[in-house]
């Protein structure tokens, strides 16, 4: 999955969804709208109508877990086979074809977002909780952390680009122009994705129904395909209960053990709110699998492509022909009517001069009218032609005989709680809430993923008045990164840099170090930004950012942080180890005590504040979080890690923390490497002119961005934040 080639403006904000409840599916507004990482998901109101979907679907007692699950592998075993049997009763390579793309693009809208709604299960003010860190590393296996385009969505996206049904599929917002996908296929991953931008408010029934999804395992539609094209695909990678890396365990049996730790730390709630997600996702997958089973069972017959073919196209077509007619009827009269019923148009087709019963060959629908000369030259893409020549292939070649009406499946109207969740959204809470009234405050609201109307325009301003301060006296003062960017890179820069760390850290040897008292203190004052390591890339473990070319080293950088799902590794906990060796034992890190903690000073969340705004817009500030991400990586290594190490030891102190950080932080293989990569990544496929979104202008806001880590604090300075904050033109 690639991150959109298009970088937002600085100033821009995501906008609420505009749509009418005319104007389609909600089903299909909802997965598009919610695969966007700054959209907003208002509480309230919409929680209540995505709990009344759950339990609209739920009639009865739901059993124990364990009954579910084994219910559950019980029937897509069955179904696989019968789905298996299906496949093997088509003997014609046409059919078996229509069969095939039938079957993957129905199962491709839960597919290509396989393991999303775990995306926002992580959040700085829980980074350092044991079980959300085993969540993480189960999200960082379906996303392939560490390589672009290795997700499980990624795997299914190949598979479609091999059987050319990938027109439609990048990105995942892009699936719903897809009109050869029903309506009912968006159901399932469009909740789930609603509900992982709410994590806080769903996170049983999101593991409820991840645990339902790796107890089916491989869909079985998806079976059948595998039988008929086994080297087509990654199967394991598209298999979420399927073990990936030598390494990994069984998927299932790790959300087997999460949804245990968590039942078991929350208590009869939390195994509720399980169940209810699980048995809502087997219900809905369920009905999703049987009208999918229905559909290639209809399609064996060559009419019921046909209907659904004249049904797309009528729209487009009835604007035209109004001239040529068909049995005393212009034929957009008839096209018109085929929006809702094409049985009448193809009846008429058959009998009409355009078509040779039995002979596609031989007819002028498939021949002469499609021509390059011909009126309806490229109306109809290969894969449409394919559908009509089977259709006249099957028609009776008896003169006389009539063929039956086909009947194909008209378009399912929305669940009305499908359409108040959708509006639930649109109109958004129904308060703007508060912003914060200091940067203390602002600090604990901004340990969760979900948000406010306020809270969101509070965030924008901070980040813009940062950057404009950042942006203040660019060039006029010191600034390592060069006014150009180097097309051969910045590895060669990166390896400059570092060797004059090193130098300066010889250079000052002799200098004294830091009493005690100063290094403890230095510890503490900087707790408020350590705690939160990582959390300016927290939007980059959104689902299609993480695996992408951009995006999936600065997912593997926030993994990293994070101790890799381990928590004997995480840098929060760590660093918590060592302030209890200079006893100082804080409050937890997302509760309002930790922000009132007397022993901080104001100033010590100034930055810590900028990350956490910064990190959740990845799309709106994407070169200034680069450059940034670049200039935290490498501020330590080889240099000022390497003396905290030598204070840390005189006094008697854990050295972990930054032997840790100047290791995979490095310059060669490490964060500081992969930092220098991505922009590299995102400045060569820019054009060198100038203007908006050309390379010039983006690798200035990568510098600023490189810059905010560290900018400047005088008059001027201070000065361009408040106007940047307001929204007022620098001169």
């Amino acid at each position: 999955m690639q991150v959109n080639s298009a970088v937002s403006t600085a100033t821009e904000t995501t906008p609420k969804p505009e749509w009418s409840d005319d104007d389609g599916s909600a089903i299909r507004t909802l997965y598009a709208y919610s695969a966007d990482p700054e959209a907003r998901f208002p509480g309230g109101r919409l929680v209540r109508e995505v709990h009344g979907e759950l339990r609209r679907r739920i009639v009865d007692d739901r059993p124990p877990l364990d009954d579910l699950v084994q219910q559950t592998a019980d029937w897509a075993l069955d179904e696989g086979e019968r789905f298996r049997a299906l496949g093997s009763q088509v003997d014609e390579d046409g059919a078996r074809r229509v069969l095939i793309r039938r079957a993957v693009l129905g199962c491709a809208p839960l597919s290509l977002a396989s393991g999303a709604w775990l995306q926002w299960l992580s959040a700085p003010g829980n980074a350092d909780d044991p079980l959300v860190l085993r969540i993480l590393a189960l999200y960082a296996s379906d996303v392939g952390v560490g390589h672009p385009g290795a997700s499980r969505g990624s795997a299914y996206l190949e598979l479609l680009r091999r059987l050319r049904l990938s027109e439609n599929a990048v990105p995942l917002a892009r699936l719903t122009g897809d009109q050869r996908i029903a309506d009912g296929c968006y159901l399932l991953p469009a909740l789930l994705m609603v509900m992982s931008r709410r994590p806080d408010d769903f996170r049983g029934e999101l593991l409820g129904a991840d645990l339902c999804l790796r107890a089916v395992g491989l869909l079985p539609p998806l079976t059948m395909v595998r039988q008929t094209l086994p080297d087509v695909a990654d199967w394991a990678a598209i298999d979420p209960s399927a073990i990936r890396g030598e390494d990994d365990s069984s998927p299932f049996e790790e959300c087997r053990a999460v949804v245990d730790e968590l039942v078991e730390l929350e208590g009869a709630k939390a195994e509720e709110a399980v169940r209810l997600g699980f048995a809502w996702t087997f219900a809905t997958l369920r009905d999703h699998v049987n009208e999918l089973h229905t559909e290639l069972e209809a399609s064996f017959d060559p009419a019921y492509d046909m209907v659904e073919l004249m049904r797309l196209r009528a729209r487009e077509g009835a604007v035209y022909h109004h001239q040529f007619a068909l049995e005393g009827r212009p034929l957009a009269a008839w096209l018109h009517d085929a929006r809702t019923d094409p049985g009448p148009l193809l009846e008429v087709l058959a009998r009409s001069r355009l078509v040779k019963p039995g002979r596609s060959e031989a007819s002028s629908l498939v021949k002469g009218l499609v021509s390059e000369r011909g009126p309806m030259f490229r109306v109809f893409s290969p894969d449409d032609l394919t559908v009509i020549r089977r259709w006249i292939d099957s028609l009776p070649a008896t003169p006389g005989s009539s063929p039956e009406a086909a009947t194909g499946a008209a378009p399912g109207r929305d669940p009305d709680t499908l359409v108040s969740i959708a509006r639930a959204i649109k109109a958004g809470p129904l308060s703007e809430g508060r912003a914060p009234a200091d940067l203390r405050e602002a600090y604990h609201l901004l340990m969760v993923r979900t948000d406010t109307p306020a809270l969101r325009a509070w965030c924008l301003e901070y980040v813009n008045g940062w950057l404009a301060r950042s942006r203040y006296g660019l060039d006029g003062g010191t600034m390592p990164l060069p006014k150009t960017w180097d097309p051969a890179g910045l590895r060669p820069w990166l390896q400059a840099q570092h060797d004059q760390h090193g130098a300066e850290f010889e250079e000052n040897a002799e200098v004294p170090l830091p009493s005690r008292e100063d290094v403890v203190d230095d510890t503490v004052q900087t707790a408020p930004l350590t705690l939160i390591d990582g959390s300016w890339l927290q939007g980059f473990s959104d689902y299609e950012l993480a695996p992408s070319e951009i995006g999936h080293s600065l997912f593997e950088t926030y993994w990293d942080e994070l101790g890799n799902g381990q928590a004997r590794i995480n840098h929060p906990l760590i660093y918590r180890e060592v302030l209890k060796e200079m006893d100082v034992d804080l409050p937890p890190t997302a509760s309002p005590d930790f922000g009132r903690w007397s022993g901080f000073r104001d100033a010590s969340f100034e930055l810590p504040v900028y990350w956490l705004c910064v990190g959740r817009f990845p799309r709106t500030f994407l070169p200034e979080v680069l450059g940034l991400n670049l200039a935290m990586e490498l501020s330590g290594v080889g240099g000022t890690y390497r003396r905290a190490r030598l204070a840390l030891k005189k006094y008697g102190f854990n050295t972990r923390f930054v032997d840790i950080h100047n290791t995979i932080d490095n310059v060669a293989t490490g964060h500081s490497a992969w930092a220098a990569d991505a922009i590299d990544t995102l400045l060569a496929g820019l054009p060198e002119s100038l203007g908006p979104g050309a390379r010039p202008e983006i690798w200035e806001r990568v510098r600023v961005g490189y810059r905010s880590l560290n900018p400047p604090s005088g008059f001027g300075a201070r000065w361009a934040e408040r106007r940047g904050r307001t929204g007022r033109k620098r001169s």
